[in-house]
Formats: structure tokens, sequence, C-alpha cells
């Protein structure tokens, strides 16, 4: 579906919804077709919407449900979207109620929707008129935010942490930096900022960590454009540590786009023998050059699929990999809220399937005493310690190389958990092959 003919930021906030839960398409990719129409202003407010509908779409489904009688159909579905965006902008922003329903019944029109107008016009005066905002669901379920299957494994896997974990989910993720080490150091850095009046904290277990305490765009940071940081999580910044780096080692970051642990693995130790950063994506690994470019790092970058060893492996054997596996994503859903709707409980017996693959056909590339750090970004067991301890049951020559005293073969890994010191959710493990 094309956006629609007229730019109108309702018209085109209520298109990517519908492009995201109808379609199945990624905030991101919609957001940059819709964003480039409309003023940095106009841009943000387009996506806090967006982003806001995701986060609160169970509740305002029950809302939508109640007022309408019959769900639209067709070509007409969108308009239930942008309906959608009318109750987000009442209950949950600080857009007037006037504007709210009169801006959003006029975007009715855009979207070809204009013999609907008097519905759509009807329901958010409704909503309004039945102080609907205050009507709120006590299932905590819909409380969430989350879809009912994710939040019940949420639930059973981490029972007494549940409502941390989800409060953690509906909340704005801040901006963490990685002071690039080859270029600066956090205390030359930390006076650029506050030269600058720009408000940041520091975290004691992230030596190379500033966390920005206000929100300012990352080009005109000092030092963007020389290469000074990289935006990086505070999560994803314990990777390259875990490896345990050393001169002239030969190391393999796998599914390595967009690149961020690679360069950091480059920034921790220069003096290794080789990077090899390899990833299945061609336009992912387009992006890694351009982040590698301004860093001014070098890797080998090689686009292949990580469990076909055959088309991309030279034979020679690895001192350390770093296999950041693809996953569901779901513990960084607080910067990505469409995560939870595009993903689907049936996604993850294939992810696991996936991983294990890769896991399996990676582990002849390592060279006996070599180190394997397993990585994702979810916090489900399923693709986490329970993939490790299965590793570490069907191969006699892993062992658990440990990252906190309370890991065992049964029980691997550290779990961090979203909210975490900051961080966003995140899974590691560390196997030594003897």
């Amino acid at each position: 579906m094309k956006l629609p003919a007229k730019s109108d930021l309702r018209a085109d906030t209520a298109w990517v919804i519908f492009q995201v839960l109808e379609l199945g398409k990624s905030s991101r990719e919609a957001l940059a077709l819709a964003q480039a129409r409309h003023s940095k202003q106009d841009s943000a407010w387009l996506q806090e919407m967006a982003m806001g509908v995701f986060r609160h779409l169970p509740q305002l489904q029950i809302w939508l449900r109640a007022l309408l009688d019959q769900p639209l159909k067709g070509n007409k579905k969108i308009i239930e979207h942008l309906i959608l965006l009318g109750f987000y902008q009442q209950a949950y922003s600080r857009v007037s109620d006037h504007a709210a329903v009169s801006a959003t019944v006029n975007a009715t029109d855009v979207l070809g929707g204009g013999r609907l107008k008097g519905l759509v016009n009807a329901i958010l005066r409704n909503f309004q008129r039945q102080q609907m905002a205050g009507k709120t669901s006590d299932d905590a379920i819909v409380q969430s935010g989350l879809p009912k299957w994710l939040y019940k494994r949420l639930h059973a896997a981490y029972p007494t942490q549940i409502n941390d974990i989800v409060s953690a989910m509906n909340e704005p993720a801040p901006v963490w930096l990685r002071v690039n080490r080859l270029r600066s150091s956090v205390d030359e850095y930390c006076h650029l900022l506050t030269s600058q009046d720009i408000s940041f904290c520091l975290s004691p277990d992230h030596p190379d960590a500033v966390i920005l305490t206000e929100r300012v765009p990352i080009t005109s940071l000092p030092g963007y454009a020389e290469g000074w940081f990289s935006v990086q999580d505070g999560a994803a910044q314990l990777a390259a540590p875990l490896l345990q780096l050393q001169a002239n080692q030969r190391v393999l970051d796998c599914c390595a786009a967009p690149g961020g642990k690679s360069a950091h693995i480059l920034e921790t130790e220069p003096a290794l023998q080789q990077l090899i950063a390899l990833d299945s994506e061609s336009s992912r690994l387009t992006r890694m050059t351009e982040n590698m470019t301004r860093l001014q790092l070098n890797a080998d970058l090689v686009c292949a699929d990580a469990a076909d060893i055959n088309n991309w492996w030279d034979g020679n054997q690895f001192d350390r990999i770093l296999l950041d596996a693809p996953c569901s994503a779901t513990g960084v859903i607080r910067r990505h809220p469409d995560i939870r709707w595009l993903r689907k409980a049936s996604d993850i017996e294939a992810l696991q399937a996936l991983q294990y693959k890769i896991f399996s056909n990676l582990w002849p590339t390592l060279k006996p005493g070599g180190v394997l750090v397993y990585a994702t970004c979810s916090v489900l067991p399923a693709e986490n310690s329970d993939q490790v301890a299965r590793f570490l049951s069907e191969h006699s020559d892993a062992s658990l190389l440990k990252i906190n005293s309370q890991e065992t073969p049964e029980m691997p890994g550290r779990q961090i958990l979203p909210g975490e010191q900051q961080m966003d959710g995140f899974y590691y493990a560390r196997l030594l092959k003897s």
C-alpha cells in the first residue's frame, strides 16, 4: 500500500500503524517513508503517536470494539487505525481533545474514507462524551500492552519480576553512547558534553559508556563525524569484554550487522590478527561499512549464511567467536514497540531451530582453547539458557566459562532484564572449547 497521495500528519501516522499491524512491516521502514514528507517537529510527533499506539494497543482495541458496531474491511480497514490514533491522542497524549477529534476526522478524506467521516466523528465524540479514557481494563495482560502469548511466557519465566519487566518495556529507553577509545577517552568526551551543556551520567560497569539524560540529535553531538563515539546500549557493550581479547587473535563476529559489537571489538583490541564480520544481508553490511568508515576501523566483511560454513570458512579456526544469534528481540521492545506485534508465538520455535543450527555448525570453526560467546537480545529462556544448556549436554568438548558464580551447566549464562542498570534485555553465555 502506497502512502496517501496527499501529505497529512494524522493520515500518514495511521498509514504507518496499518503497515505494521496489518502488513507486518517494520516501523523503521514505514516511518522512514512517512517522515520524509514532514518537518523534524512533525516527524517526531508522528513517531511518538505511532509508538504510543503500539504500546497501548490492547486497551485501544477494547475501546474500538465498544464503539464500532461492525469491523471495517478491505481498503477501509485503515480507518480503524485512524480511530485508534484518535483514541490514543485523547487518552494518552497532550493533544487537545478538539484537535484530536477535528484533525483526525479530516484525515479520513485523505485516506479515501470520505463516506466514513460521520462515523469517525461520532466514534471520537462518543469516546469523549462517555469519558472512555478513564475506563481502562483491570486485566494484567491488557495493562501490559503485550500480546497474550508473550505476557504468558514472560510470566511463566519471571513470575516475581513480571511487573518490573512490563514497566521497563513500556518506558522510553535512554540513549547510551560508547566512546571510541582509539579516538578519545570517556573523561575527554564528558568534558566536551559539559562544555556544550549536554547532561549525562556514567555507569560504573561500563568503562566506555556515557548515558545521555536528555534527548539530543545524535549527529549534532561533538565528534560524531570524526567517529569519537557510537550509539550502543549498555547491554550490547558487554559483548567485547566477555571475549577476553588478546593481540594477534583471529576473531569471528557472526550475525554482525549493523556492526556495533564489531567496532567495539576492534576498539578494545586493535592488534587483532583478523576480525571477520559475517552477516547474511548485504544491505545491513552496507550500513555496517558506513559505520566502520565513520569510526575509522577496518574489518573483513563477509555476506554469507553463517550456518553454511562451507560457503565462507577457509578452514582456519578462530580464537574467539561472538555469536549474536538471530532472535525474537523481545529484550529491546522498549526501543522498538512494534516488535511485540510483529513477533508471533510460532516464530519462537523456528528461531530456536535456526539458533541451534548456527551454534552447532560454528563450533568446529573454533580452536581448542578458544572461547565462544553466545548472545541474544531476547528475554525468553527458550532462546537463551535452554539453548546453551542443550548445547553443553550434546557437546562433550564444550564447557561453561562462567560469567557469574551463580551459573550452572543446567542454568547457564547471564540474563539481563529490560531496565536493569538502565540496559536493554540481553543474554550472554560463554563457552570454552577443550
